[in-house]
């Protein structure tokens, strides 16, 4: 992904500006995290990157998306379902294949569900349904990772797993998490939202807590 530039970017719903003017540029191979407290604007400033970036992103919401009535195998697979033609996805949805099966276990042995690959979601509990939406944006294999809260639901060595998987697993990623600490240690850099606006952008080697909590 070649380096994405934001110009004075804005969002307004019912009349009302919540977000912007913002500029911000994301460059390949960096992982940025957006921190600040709920309401600030950071699922917006996400939503409207993906609206940029859509073809090329793979994409976790905060509400996860998925499918309740189908399996956490099925869900994981959607992350490719545009790579295929809907003959080859409605086998699949009737009875998985062995090649998708051998690609998808490996992605949820590593996220601890392997043992919910045939589950329907709506049998799994919080966490569990937020690893199989991260499953499937792994799967999806994108040039950058937008995520919203992807670890929220997780204990905090769990929380640790999963995020440094996403890492390795995407170099260019932008990421909306409550959490500072994981902030810090899994991101090159800090956006930090406060009423819509950028109130700061650093790399994450110059920062500590004390400069972060003040924006919730």
């Amino acid at each position: 992904m070649d380096a994405l530039r934001l110009n004075n970017l804005t969002a307004a719903y019912g009349g009302q500006q919540v977000l912007g003017p913002i500029t911000l540029e994301i460059r390949e191979g960096e992982r940025i995290g957006l921190v600040g407290r709920s309401g600030a604007g950071k699922s917006t400033l996400l939503s409207l990157l993906y609206d940029r970036v859509r073809d090329q992103a793979a994409l976790v919401p905060q509400e996860q998306g998925l499918v309740q009535s189908l399996s956490v195998f099925h869900n994981v697979y959607m992350g490719r379902l545009s790579t295929h033609s809907r003959w080859y996805n409605l086998t699949n949805l009737v009875w998985p294949r062995q090649r998708e099966l051998r690609e998808i276990r490996p992605i949820l042995e590593k996220l601890s569900i392997s043992d919910k690959l045939r589950e329907p979601v709506e049998a799994l509990s919080g966490g569990q349904k937020q690893r199989t939406a991260v499953a499937r944006a792994l799967y999806q294999n994108a040039n950058i990772l937008l995520a919203d809260e992807p670890v929220s639901a997780l204990d905090g060595p769990l929380a640790h797993v999963v995020m440094g998987i996403m890492a390795e697993a995407y170099s260019t990623s932008v990421i909306a998490i409550h959490d500072i600490d994981l902030a810090l240690r899994y991101c090159h850099r800090i956006v930090g939202i406060q009423d819509g606006q950028i109130a700061l952008d650093a790399a994450s080697d110059r920062l500590s807590p004390a400069d972060i909590l003040p924006l919730y």
